[in-house]
């Protein structure tokens, strides 16, 4: 289970929203929306395909830029 600590006079929804905007990023929240109920193989395909550009680029964004030659 994932979690954060509170500091030291951080409110309470300060770190609700930590822990919300972390688990969101981790893609967690998303998730536990999708296996609420069951999902026909037609209906993750849909998903994934249209998901598919979304993560293409932003696995660009992280990539170390490419050396260039001399």
């Amino acid at each position: 289970m994932r979690g954060i600590t509170v500091k030291g006079d951080e409110g309470i929804d300060k770190a609700l929203k930590r822990l919300k905007n972390k688990l969101d990023s981790e893609g967690i929240l998303e998730e536990i929306r999708r296996r609420r109920s069951f999902e026909s193989t037609i209906v993750r395909s849909r998903r994934k395909a249209k998901s598919a550009p979304k993560r293409y680029k932003a696995r660009w964004n992280y990539d170390a830029p490419a050396k260039k030659e001399a």
